[in-house]
């Protein structure tokens, strides 16, 4: 066991007030209610029925339709019936390849109802890797879009020999070799309602999410019904998520970040969530759909920073002080909120400021974002104290697809953008050898599928799961200070953590990605990936 040097025991909760992030909200549905993931749709759909659950943009109509809640389990039992129809046992394993989607929702639930495992894959992955982890779970079953995004995986066909059903959301024939292909209306009608949905436990495996390794093939992360709840009902004491929230979902439901804090998360607490066109649409889906609440990661904060330095390029010098006076303004009134500081005489100047400057920019934006919760990778404390300051709270957060997976997040009232925030009420975090963060909370992992090996390495004897990243713990705050395999050794002997200074080049509008090596030379070289539009 490492050398603790820092620990922050469970039960932190009691350390500091809750009332304000809305303890005892009646409309929430905790972990205990719930017990599974599809009970607490069912616990939902019975309690807020007629509540918009899901909006989406309909092409047809070229509107936003809301599907309420009653309308979803509708919906989903229609799909409970097709999945039964193919005779699958509990604990066996379904795929779904598709955008986020009202869809993506309806098969996640109905397999879970039936005892399923569901394996999520990213849209854009490589067929092979897709491939792979198909064969990797042993899938019966597959749901995309439509037949193109099949016909690339049907190459490996003959390495699938549990997959028994493509189902397509599109109504394009199947031909050739695709003769389990069916469309989704299709299926849909071949449904039975003779059946028996099982008993399905808190802690049976409810899905199979696939990390990318820096090596080899990926690991496939084993989450309960349990680690993804008990995440959620966490996540939710510290953070003031209120039932009339309008969430905009745009990160990829297969990634554990978006499917636990941008799915079941509104579900638990009784929000409506909008499902964005494409990154490419984000803007004027921002501004059509006007969310309260974000589920972000850097790189769109990133984006949008860098655009408006572009725009502030081409204005007047009068224009260029006003923003900066008014990021430096807006700063300090926050830290004066956040009671790190005195208000000065120049906070008179913030009314006039956010009319003129503030606004027009957390207008773009929709102009009700009242939280932004930034997570999946370091966000430049220089890039989100511009956003604080001009209204738009971004509070990150840190985890793992191992811990189901928030670890820690900001609090609203105690926000250090240089931070990734205190750990969830419940969590235990200690540093140990090299200042690796070591996790130990009931959002851990069963383990690695079919990989004891790896699931021993990275969990040991006390249950302390070892990140792999480097981290100091100060006030009760986690600060990420790079990855132990990141650390690059120069040959004079020096170390180096290359993270800071990617995150440093990074903030500059003409990169767009970064990367700092030298492993074994006497020098640092950076390689970048520089931006089109500012070339």
């Amino acid at each position: 066991m490492a050398t603790v040097s820092n620990r922050i025991p469970t039960g932190r909760s009691s350390e500091r007030p809750q009332a304000a992030a809305g303890a005892e909200r009646p409309d929430i549905i905790g972990a205990r209610a719930a017990r599974t993931l599809p009970g607490l749709f069912r616990a939902r759909v019975a309690r807020t029925p007629d509540k918009p659950a899901y909006r989406h943009y309909d092409e047809a109509r070229a509107t936003w339709v809301d599907t309420t809640w009653r309308e979803m389990g509708h919906h989903v039992e229609r799909w409970i019936n097709a999945l039964a129809a193919e005779g699958y046992e509990a604990g066996e394993r379904v795929a779904v390849m598709l955008r986020n989607s009202r869809e993506w929702v309806m098969f996640d639930q109905a397999a879970l109802a039936l005892g399923l495992v569901v394996v999520p894959l990213y849209v854009n992955d490589r067929a092979d890797n897709c491939a792979y982890i198909l064969r990797d779970t042993g899938a019966r079953l597959l749901l995309v879009a439509g037949i193109e995004q099949w016909r690339p995986i049907a190459e490996h066909e003959t390495a699938l020999p549990a997959l028994r059903r493509v189902v397509t959301l599109s109504h394009a024939p199947a031909q050739g070799s695709d003769r389990f292909v069916v469309d989704i209306a299709t299926w849909l009608d071949r449904g039975i309602d003779d059946y028996t949905l099982p008993a399905t436990a808190p802690d049976d495996l409810a899905t199979i999410v696939y990390t990318s390794g820096t090596l080899g093939r990926p690991k496939g992360v084993m989450l309960s019904h349990y680690n993804i709840l008990w995440n959620v009902e966490a996540s939710l004491k510290p953070v003031a998520v209120r039932s009339d929230e309008l969430f905009l979902s745009f990160l990829p439901l297969s990634h554990t970040f978006e499917r636990t804090v941008g799915y079941y998360l509104p579900m638990m607490a009784g929000c409506t969530v909008a499902y964005a066109r494409s990154i490419r649409e984000l803007a004027e889906d921002l501004r059509a759909v006007r969310p309260t609440l974000l589920i972000s990661v850097p790189r769109i904060f990133e984006r949008v920073h860098n655009r408006l330095l572009d725009r502030l390029e081409g204005r007047s010098l009068l224009a260029r002080a006003l923003f900066h006076k008014a990021v430096e303004v807006g700063w300090q009134e926050f830290l004066h909120r956040q009671g790190r500081a005195r208000r000065r005489v120049q906070s008179l100047l913030w009314p006039i400021l956010e009319r003129l400057v503030a606004r027009k920019i957390t207008e773009r934006m929709g102009g009700r974002v009242r939280l932004a919760i930034c997570g999946g990778a370091p966000l430049s404390p220089d890039v989100a104290r511009v956003f604080i300051a001009l209204g738009l709270p971004i509070l990150q957060g840190y985890g793992l697809t191992e811990t189901s997976p928030v670890i820690s997040v900001n609090w609203e009232d105690d926000n250090d953008p240089a931070s990734v925030g205190h750990p969830l009420p419940g969590c235990e975090v200690i540093t140990g050898e090299h200042d690796e963060l070591l996790v130990r909370s009931p959002a851990v992992m069963l383990g690695y599928w079919c990989n004891q090996g790896a699931t021993s390495q990275t969990i040991d004897r006390e249950g302390w799961l070892h990140t792999g990243d480097r981290a100091r713990i100060e006030n009760g705050r986690i600060y990420i200070i790079g990855r132990l395999k990141e650390i690059i050794v120069l040959s004079t002997g020096e170390k180096v953590p290359p993270a800071d200074m990617e995150i440093a080049i990074a903030i500059d509008p003409l990169i767009d990605q970064i990367l700092i090596i030298g492993e074994g030379r006497s020098y640092l070289t950076a390689i970048a990936v520089l931006n089109p539009d500012r070339w």
